[in-house]
């Protein structure tokens, strides 16, 4: 077996990025929900939350963009699903490549995909008047979140790929991911949430995260969020590589 992880990643790459190519209406399709979220809630239902201080938009954005990356991984999982059911698996298994240079492939392509998908989004909401004085570190701040977010959830994509036995079932399991943010404070503030829904909100993942990304954009203090939201990716991050890795070794041993 080939050491040359890098090179065998890069090329496996390039093929999985082809196929994104060839068909870029799965970019826009991950797109698209996002966007209508974000006019919905801004134009329909803005007027009547209480966001505070600023434009609903500025508040709303960081909960979009997570929902744009969780609306993407469904894909990745998808068309690893396919790779699995067209038998390529096993012929890269059979060449002097790296074993995890297959799976590496599809979730850098992953991120990228998302990544495209995200500047979209925050295109159509710099044209609805979002607007943000943060600096250039503030912004890759985000961009880190961003990707440490999108890595964790692309491994979470690769273990359901790999269990799945249909095409369905492949990429069903985003849904619950995507509803998440609807509890928590990506749409509106937690003070005036239920007791339960009120604790459950601000203690799931994304209830921070939202916070960290959305005071960097405000340039805010990001106070403990920041930590917490970095352990949350970290932590979602080692586990679901752990456990796709191992499935994968399972399903191949």
């Amino acid at each position: 077996m080939s050491t040359h992880v890098v090179s065998d990643t890069r090329t496996l790459l390039g093929r999985s990025l082809r196929h994104v190519l060839r068909s870029p209406d799965t970019i826009i399709t991950t797109a698209i929900t996002p966007i209508a979220m974000l006019l919905l809630f801004v134009y329909v239902f803005g007027a009547a939350i209480d966001s505070g201080d600023g434009k609903y938009v500025d508040y709303l954005l960081p909960g979009i963009l997570l929902i744009t990356v969780a609306s993407g991984i469904a894909y990745t999982s998808y068309r690893l699903f396919l790779d699995l059911k067209g038998g390529i698996f096993e012929r890269f298994l059979s060449m002097p490549i790296a074993r995890s240079a297959a799976l590496w492939g599809h979730v850098l392509t992953s991120l990228v995909a998302n990544a495209i998908s995200v500047v979209l989004v925050v295109l159509v909401a710099l044209l609805m008047g979002f607007r943000s004085g943060a600096g250039v570190l503030a912004w890759l701040g985000v961009a880190g979140i961003l990707v440490l977010f999108t890595l964790a959830l692309t491994w979470l994509a690769v273990i359901a790929g790999l269990a799945a036995k249909s095409p369905d079932g492949a990429g069903g399991f985003a849904y619950p991911i995507i509803f998440l943010p609807f509890i928590s404070s990506a749409f509106v503030p937690t003070d005036g949430m239920p007791g339960p829904v009120r604790w459950f909100a601000e203690h799931q993942p994304v209830t921070s995260i939202v916070n960290t990304l959305r005071n960097l954009l405000a340039e805010q203090p990001v106070g403990n969020d920041a930590w917490i939201a970095l352990a949350w990716c970290v932590g979602l991050l080692v586990l679901a590589h752990a456990l796709a890795m191992r499935a994968y070794r399972r399903r191949f041993a």
